[in-house]
C-alpha cells in the first residue's frame, strides 16, 4: 500500500462496476485510504463477497453495498440515494462498469452496439449526473472515469467499443470544464489490456478471429506492448486513489494512459 491510511478519511466514494478485476482492486486500494465506500454491480454475490473480503481490511462501518443495474434508471437512483444515506455527501466518484465487445463493421448488429453505447457511455452519464447535481452543493469532488486506450485510437474489429470510449472521453473533458467551476475534478484514465478476466475474452476472440491458440495470441500482445507486459489492475487502482485526494489541483479533464509505451 503507497497511500496514507488517512489519505481519503472521512472522504465517501461511490464506485461501480466494483466486482469485476479493476473495480475490485479500486475498491481495495481506496478502502485502505481510510475512505467510506459505496460499491455497487450487477452481479450481487459478488458484490457480497468483496464486502467480506474488504471488512478483513478496513472497519465493516465503512463499507456499504447496494446491488443494481446503471441502465436501469431506477437502479440509478436507488443506487445514489443508498449510498448517500448509508455514507453522506459523495466527495468521490468512479465509474468502473464497462463491456467490452467485438466485432467488424460488416458484422456489426445493433443489438450489439446498442449494449456497448448504453452501458459503457448512456448509462455512466446519467449515473454520473446523479452523483455530480449531489457534488455541486459541496463545492469539492473528484470523478473518475475508467476509460480505455481504445478511446484514444480505433483498432481492428473494435469498433463499438472504441466508439464508447471515445465518447466517454469527450464527455469526461466537457464535464470537467463545467465541473471545475464548482471546485470538482473530472478526469479518465485510459489503459490497455489489464491483467484479469475482460482481457483474457478479448484476447480468446482475437484468437478465434485469428484462427491461432489462445497462448500464440496472448503472445502477439505481449510482444506487442514495449514493456512486454498487461497492465495489473492495482496500477490503475494507485493512480484512482491519486486522483481522488484531489491533492494535484491542476489536473483537469485529462485522459492519463497506462500502455507500456504502446501508444504515446
Amino acid at each position: 500500500m503507497i497511500f496514507s491510511p488517512t489519505a481519503l478519511a472521512e472522504k465517501h466514494v461511490l464506485i461501480t462496476g466494483a466486482t469485476g478485476d479493476i473495480g475490485r482492486e479500486i475498491a481495495k486500494v481506496v478502502a485502505q485510504m481510510g475512505a467510506k465506500i459505496s460499491l455497487t454491480g450487477r452481479n450481487e454475490e459478488k458484490l457480497k463477497q468483496l464486502k467480506l473480503e474488504l471488512e478483513n481490511l478496513v472497519p465493516k462501518e465503512n463499507i456499504f453495498i447496494q446491488f443494481g443495474d446503471l441502465n436501469d434508471a431506477v437502479d440509478r437512483k436507488k443506487i445514489v440515494e443508498a449510498s448517500e444515506l448509508a455514507h453522506g455527501t459523495f466527495n468521490g466518484l468512479v465509474n468502473c462498469a464497462g463491456v467490452a465487445k467485438r466485432s467488424m463493421v460488416k458484422d456489426l448488429s445493433e443489438e450489439l452496439l446498442h449494449d456497448v453505447m448504453t452501458l459503457n457511455f448512456t448509462s455512466t452519464v446519467l449515473f454520473t449526473q446523479l452523483v455530480y447535481q449531489k457534488m455541486i452543493p459541496n463545492k469539492q469532488g473528484s470523478i473518475v472515469n475508467i476509460a480505455s486506450l481504445s478511446g484514444l485510437r480505433g483498432t481492428i474489429g473494435n469498433a463499438p467499443y472504441s466508439a464508447s470510449k471515445f465518447a466517454l472521453i469527450g464527455f469526461t473533458q466537457s464535464l470537467a470544464l463545467e465541473a471545475i467551476q464548482h471546485h470538482i475534478h473530472v478526469n479518465a484514465i485510459c489503459p490497455g489490456f489489464v491483467e484479469g478476466q475482460m482481457a483474457k475474452e478479448i484476447i480468446a476472440r482475437k484468437a478465434k478471429e485469428n484462427n491461432i491458440s489462445y497462448e500464440k495470441q496472448m503472445k502477439i500482445t505481449s510482444e506487442s506492448i514495449p514493456s512486454g507486459t498487461l497492465t495489473q489492475p492495482e496500477e490503475i487502482a494507485n493512480i484512482t486513489g491519486f486522483l481522488l485526494t484531489g491533492i494535484a489541483s491542476n489536473v483537469v479533464g485529462e485522459s492519463i494512459k497506462i500502455s507500456g509505451g504502446a501508444v504515446l
